[in-house]
């Protein structure tokens, strides 16, 4: 690995200009390095700052991505880190027209980094530096206490995705609770509505069950009525809650920061290192946490940058061709799978064209007649301030949930694609399941990072009690057992978990050709390294 050569630096510079001057804004020192394609496909943004710590799971990593590279041997073209100041990564082998285009990008991509709320608070320190300092203290350690350093970095690692994130990221010193309302009015106005998207013949009917129990057992009907909705709708219970813990005080710790408090054996004077160990885990998944919820948009953010700017520059003439290729198989969609590109890329194109005809007004909106809404311009011009506006205050969730409606999917021809087996050919077929906005928006959300929602207390015999609280996606069964155990070492003492999981046997006992989904409630405990499971009644 090598810094870039003059020549090459002094076509980045002139792509700095060429972007200050289109709108975008970055500190203007870079740093540009020169890797091979095989090195390159092995980097991620957790593996090449030279000064972050590193552990053992890393090893495994590298020598996944030698034997990847061997049997799929491909041309990634940059990778950028953000940092101060912003590093980013190229292939050996790109020509100077090449160059252009991935610099444009690269450039995008830190004016991303650096002007997106979500990533404020990686302004405030340069991490690499930061990072250097942590990794001297685990290097430290690792002298003196041996491979129990690396037991505790890959139990932390193991819960670093229940960070408090959010409540990092809110500068006020408090939330207010919402003043939620009753389970009735939530059910009917925004689970049925909002959550499930019901049709009106099913709405009808559950209000016709609900008056029907009232009348006959008004003092127990929601008891009863909902004793139901539960059997059928496991997380009902949890969206319903889940307001409220979210808008618990700013000062409630996340479950790492818990267990570094409320731990006796964390706190004992000859573990007090480990509390160090923890809380680098901690901080450097905050760090990371913004580049996970704003994928989609970032890359949409690069491309339609360096795809505006490649074709205004003098210095490409006679590479448009080349140029068109690479761009259609970096921004194709891709009916099955998600393409973050693709799809970001066309939004923020289409929210450009929008705002430039003024289509997000209120006079717009009011009009009904498709063929006046295909008419409508008021030519406000203000389609590029407008997507600086999305750039500076979205991430994903309310990037998609906000612009992605029927115009865009139909303007791009996007379907949500589903699977079957044909038994008569013994094939898997992939068929279109639909073309409608809210199921595109729906699989596109549900595809976003959404960590679990986890509770957690201590109980009176010292035990670390967890409670999960379902949203319709159990956990990853597979990782359970071994997390448990991780936490059991953090904590030193029991560790419980209630969640909520698929039960198969009830699924098989089921003798209709339909089959309903049924869950149970689960119960794990770990004490001693020995993993039970019972389900609870």
């Amino acid at each position: 690995m090598i810094l870039i050569d003059q020549h090459t630096k002094q076509i980045m510079e002139g792509c700095k200009v060429r972007a200050f001057d289109a709108g975008l804004r970055f500190g203007n020192e870079t740093l540009e390095y020169i890797v091979t394609n095989s090195d390159l496909i092995e980097l991620s943004p957790k593996h090449m700052i030279p000064t972050l710590y590193d552990y053992w799971l890393q090893d495994i990593q590298v020598l996944r991505g030698k034997g990847e590279y061997d049997i799929y041997p491909n041309n990634p073209f940059e990778t950028v880190i953000n940092t101060r100041p912003a590093i980013s990564f190229y292939n050996d082998n790109n020509p100077d027209w090449l160059n252009v285009m991935i610099f444009y990008h690269v450039l995008a991509h830190i004016d991303f980094f650096q002007n997106n709320k979500f990533f404020s608070k990686t302004w405030d320190y340069d991490f690499k530096e930061k990072a250097l300092t942590e990794k001297r203290i685990v290097a430290r350690l690792r002298s003196q206490h041996g491979r129990e350093v690396d037991y505790v970095i890959e139990f932390a690692r193991g819960i670093d995705n229940l960070i408090g994130y959010f409540s990092d990221l809110d500068n006020t010193e408090d939330y207010q609770l919402l003043n939620l309302p009753s389970k009735v009015d939530y059910y009917f106005n925004t689970f049925l509505q909002a959550e499930k998207t019901v049709s009106m013949k099913f709405f009808l009917e559950e209000v016709e069950k609900y008056n029907s129990i009232s009348a006959n057992s008004p003092e127990e009907k929601d008891e009863i009525f909902f004793s139901k909705i539960v059997k059928k709708h496991p997380e009902f219970d949890a969206f319903y809650k889940k307001g409220k813990f979210v808008m618990a005080s700013k000062n409630k710790p996340d479950l790492l920061q818990f267990i570094m408090r409320e731990s006796k054996v964390l706190n004992e004077e000859n573990n007090m290192w480990k509390q160090s160990i923890i809380e680098i885990v901690r901080d450097t998944s905050l760090y990371f946490s913004p580049q996970i919820r704003t994928k989609t948009m970032n890359e949409g953010w690069a491309s339609y940058w360096h795809e505006k700017l490649f074709m205004l520059d003098d210095r490409i003439k006679g590479h448009e061709i080349a140029f068109a290729r690479i761009n259609a198989k970096v921004t194709s969609i891709n009916h099955i799978g998600l393409n973050p590109y693709a799809i970001g890329w066309r939004l923020f194109m289409q929210i450009k064209e929008m705002a430039d005809q003024e289509k997000y007004s209120y006079a717009y909106n009011k009009i009904m007649d498709i063929e006046d809404r295909k008419k409508f311009d008021n030519g406000s011009n203000l389609g590029n301030d407008f997507i600086f506006h999305v750039r500076e205050n979205y991430c994903d969730s309310t990037f998609l949930n906000r612009f992605i409606d029927q115009d865009f999917v139909d303007k791009y021809k996007l379907m949500v694609v589903g699977q079957r087996i044909n038994t008569v050919k013994n094939v898997k077929e992939y068929y279109v399941k639909s073309r409608k906005a809210s199921e595109y928006k729906k699989m596109m959300m549900e595809s976003l990072y959404h960590p679990p929602f986890i509770k957690f207390e201590k109980d009176e015999n010292g035990a670390l009690k967890l409670y999960h609280l379902f949203e319709g996606k159990e956990l990853y069964r597979d990782y359970i057992k071994n997390t448990l155990i991780g936490l059991e070492y953090l904590w030193g003492n029991e560790v419980i978990l209630e969640t909520t999981e698929i039960d198969w046997e009830e699924i098989k006992k089921q003798k209709s050709e339909k089959l309903e989904p049924k869950y149970q409630k689960v119960l794990y405990r770990v004490k001693n390294k020995k993993v039970t499971k019972q389900k609870l009644t």
